[in-house]
């Protein structure tokens, strides 16, 4: 009786699929609502952070962008100061560096004053129109017709901030598994079984998906009804050399372009003191195809046989070219850069490291533009979590910790 006892394997409340810092702050947001509840956190890799937080450019957005309302609105607001507090909490260094949007061309103007009224709208701290004249009192070397200030804008390590979650996790008696690849999710007896690629089992009566480029996946492994798929991005970056650093002050980025939810290239400093130049968006021929040479070919034949990323294909197709012909071509990488800092030149920068963006995609070739989270009795799945979603992390975590408190049954 003593052996079985101590041998038969934990049942945990919830396990967390996923050690990037959305899983990890989910985790500590749960703990603090349930703090009997036993969770553990299922990471693939030998370590966490090591796919969309350790690729991460580190900016704390302030949430200009998004649409008033959304989640991607609240969350982010809500995570940025989340995060911030945070840090100072735990002896993170974050630089409040400020950042400014510019629009280089009279057709940019009014889409530029539209993201000022979502910045006011969302209760952005200290936002403001600029013109060209302050612009250059901000950032000597940009230049534009006006622009957007937002002084509060910040850059921080995330994967340092994931280090320092996953510490305070596991000293409060969460259960890290690395190297645990879930490759089957079954349910027996109320239970949820998760099998790893290796053979090993987890078994928990909840489950929180936070998979990131893999969490489309593992919703369909789960038996969740899933109406998007998940197609990788890569973003790759240039870094501009030490002696020319002093082209960028803060963070420098274009007006966007409303119709698809990437950035545009642009210069963000970092709080290891380099000027990232970046990041274009190509499709990646692998979930997790940093380079060109990185091709999973069932991966990519998954993409490519979806019929939402063909209809996808067609209609951004110029645009897609236009991305991967940038991604060939430093010239055209740097004529891009040009516009925002018309001083910049081709010596100035060499090549950067890429991250790949998980983003999803739905049957009829949307991309889906806000966090998508979707729920069940027994699990809760983050479907869509691309920027701002470091940002919001925290923020997020607190919103799953309330479904979860709301749907499942937790120790109190």
């Amino acid at each position: 009786m003593t052996d079985d006892i101590q041998y038969r394997p934990v049942t945990y409340d919830i396990a967390i699929i996923g050690g990037g810092i959305v899983g990890l702050a989910t985790a500590r947001a749960i703990l603090e609502r349930a703090p009997r509840a036993r969770l553990t956190i299922l990471e693939k890799e030998a370590d966490i952070a090591q796919h969309q937080t350790g690729h991460n450019s580190g900016v704390i957005h302030s949430g200009i962008y998004y649409k008033p309302g959304s989640h991607k609105a609240r969350l982010c607001v809500e995570g940025a100061r989340l995060m911030k507090a945070y840090c100072d909490k735990n002896g993170i260094p974050v630089e409040t560096c400020g950042k400014v949007i510019v629009a280089t061309s009279q057709d940019e103007v009014p889409r530029l004053k539209t993201l000022y009224e979502r910045g006011v709208a969302n209760g952005v701290p200290g936002v403001s129109m600029i013109d060209a004249a302050r612009l250059t009192e901000i950032e000597p070397h940009a230049r534009a017709l006006a622009g957007i200030h937002s002084p509060q804008t910040a850059i921080v390590d995330y994967r340092r901030v994931a280090e320092t979650l996953a510490k305070e996790l596991t000293g409060s008696g969460l259960t890290l598994e690395r190297n645990f690849r879930v490759a089957s999710i079954a349910r027996s007896r109320g239970e949820v079984r998760l099998g790893a690629a290796d053979s090993r089992v987890v078994t928990a009566t909840y489950l929180v998906n936070c998979a990131g480029l893999h969490s489309d996946t593992v919703a369909r492994l789960a038996g969740a009804a899933v109406d998007v798929q998940i197609v990788p991005f890569r973003g790759e970056y240039y870094m501009l050399r030490p002696e020319r650093r002093s082209l960028v002050n803060g963070l420098i980025y274009p007006v966007p372009d409303p119709e698809f939810p990437f950035l545009g290239v642009h210069f963000t400093r970092t709080v290891h003191g380099d000027v990232e130049a970046g990041p274009n968006a190509v499709l990646a021929l692998a979930r997790e195809g940093y380079t060109w040479r990185r091709v999973r070919p069932a991966e990519l034949l998954a993409t490519l046989r979806f019929a939402g990323f063909r209809t996808m294909a067609r209609k951004y197709w110029r645009t897609g070219a236009y991305e991967m012909y940038r991604s060939l071509s430093k010239r055209a990488f740097v004529s891009a850069l040009q516009r925002l800092v018309p001083a910049l030149r081709a010596e100035d920068i060499r090549p950067g490291g890429a991250g790949v963006r998980a983003q999803a995609v739905t049957a009829d070739g949307a991309l889906v533009d806000d966090f998508r989270i979707v729920q069940s009795a027994d699990a809760v799945h983050v479907l869509n979590a691309p920027s701002p979603a470091a940002t919001a992390s925290l923020a997020i975590g607190r919103h799953i910790a309330t479904i979860a408190a709301q749907t499942f049954t937790l120790p109190s």
